[in-house]
């Protein structure tokens, strides 16, 4: 595994990786990480519904 970028940056750690293990959490820092992934949920279905959108248009068009 690289840790660095192609500039020679380091990368940076994800805030959460699926799967890590998660006991050594506090209650806090689960609720944090769950916050964290309800907002890319989000940000996922936004992006899921504008591209299910824009290929909607797009069959509208060629009918």
């Amino acid at each position: 595994m690289n840790l660095f970028d192609e500039d020679g940056r380091p990368l940076k750690k994800a805030a959460h990786e699926i799967g890590s293990d998660l006991s050594l959490l506090s209650a806090d820092e689960l609720a944090a990480r769950i916050d964290l992934l309800r907002t890319e949920i989000d940000r996922l279905e936004a992006e899921k519904a504008r591209k299910g959108a824009s290929r909607s248009a797009a069959e509208n068009l060629f009918r």
